[in-house]
C-alpha cells in the first residue's frame, strides 16, 4: 500500500476529520471539475458556430457593384426651348362719349324771374311783435317766436360756512410759506435730537396733528403717535415755533382746517 503525505500528516490525528478527507480527494475532485467545465464550454463553443452557420445558409447572399459615375454612358440633355407665349389680347379702345357743348343762356321776361326779397332792416326788426302764438292777420315777417325751452336750469343754493367748524379736507388746503420744501428745510434745521433719545438709541417717528386757522396761526396740536424720549415734546415745540400758514379755503372764505406733520428722527452711523 503507498503510503501518502496525508497519511503521514494525519497519522496520529482523527481522520474522520474533514480535512483530511477533503485532502485526500483534492485531485479527484479537481479532475472531475476540469473535465466538466471543459465539456461545458465546448458545448457552448459549439451551439454559437452551429447557430451563426445556421444564420449564414438562411441569410441571402448580396453582391455589391462599385460604378464610377464617370464610367456610365452620358446622353447629352435635349436643350429645353421656351414656348412662345400667345400675344396679349388687344385692348378696346373705350367708347367715345359725346360731349355737351356750352349753350348760351335764353333770355326770360321779367315776369318770369323768381326775385327773392332782401331781408328786413333793423328798425322794422325791432318794431316786430315779440309772441309765442301766431296771431292771425300779422304777416309771418314780422312776428318772432321765440324757440321753445329745451331743458330747465338747475339754481343750486350754497350752504352758508359754519364759523366754529373745522375742515378735514378742503378746497384749497392750508400751505406752509413757500410750500413743502421750505416746511422740511425748516424742520430740519430748528428740530433737535434729545439727548435721552441719542443715548437709549431711540429713533422713529412723531405723528401731530393740528389745526390752522383762518388767519393761519396753528393750534391745539395733539399727538397722533408717540416716540417718547423727549421727541414729543421737542416737535410739539418746533410747531408752536411756526410762522403764519397760508389758510385753507372753503367756496372762496378762509376757514378752519386739520393738518397732519411727520416728524421724523433718526440716528446718524
Amino acid at each position: 500500500m503507498k503510503v501518502t503525505l496525508d497519511d503521514v500528516v494525519f497519522e496520529t490525528r482523527n481522520k474522520e476529520y474533514g480535512a483530511y478527507y477533503l485532502r485526500k480527494n483534492y485531485r479527484r475532485y479537481l479532475t472531475r471539475a476540469t473535465v466538466m467545465g471543459t465539456g461545458l464550454f465546448c458545448l457552448l463553443f459549439g451551439a454559437a458556430l452551429a447557430f451563426n452557420k445556421i444564420q449564414d445558409a438562411n441569410r441571402e447572399k448580396v453582391t455589391y457593384v462599385i460604378v464610377n459615375p464617370f464610367d456610365l454612358p452620358q446622353d447629352d440633355p435635349e436643350p429645353v426651348v421656351p414656348e412662345e407665349l400667345p400675344p396679349p389680347p388687344l385692348e378696346e379702345s373705350p367708347p367715345e362719349m359725346a360731349e355737351e357743348k356750352f349753350l348760351p343762356p335764353e333770355p326770360k321776361k321779367d315776369e318770369e324771374v323768381l326775385v327773392e326779397e332782401p331781408p328786413p332792416p333793423a328798425e322794422k326788426l325791432e318794431k316786430a311783435i315779440i309772441s309765442n302764438k301766431t296771431v292771425e292777420g300779422a304777416e309771418a315777417k314780422d312776428v318772432f317766436i321765440p324757440p321753445a325751452p329745451t331743458k330747465e336750469v338747475a339754481v343750486v343754493k350754497m350752504e352758508p360756512v359754519a364759523e366754529d367748524e373745522i375742515f378735514m379736507g378742503v378746497e384749497q388746503e392750508a400751505e406752509f410759506p413757500g410750500g413743502l420744501n421750505e416746511l422740511m428745510k425748516f424742520l430740519k434745521k430748528n428740530v433737535s435730537y434729545p439727548a435721552a433719545a441719542q443715548r437709549a438709541n431711540i429713533s422713529g417717528k412723531v405723528i401731530l396733528q393740528f389745526v390752522v386757522e383762518k388767519d393761519g396761526t396753528v393750534g391745539q396740536i395733539k399727538v397722533l403717535k408717540s416716540v417718547g424720549f423727549g421727541c414729543d415734546e421737542e416737535a410739539v415745540r418746533v410747531v408752536k415755533a411756526m410762522p403764519r400758514w397760508s389758510p385753507g379755503r372753503q367756496n372762496g372764505r378762509a376757514v378752519r382746517v386739520y393738518y397732519t406733520l411727520p416728524v421724523s428722527y433718526t440716528l446718524q452711523e
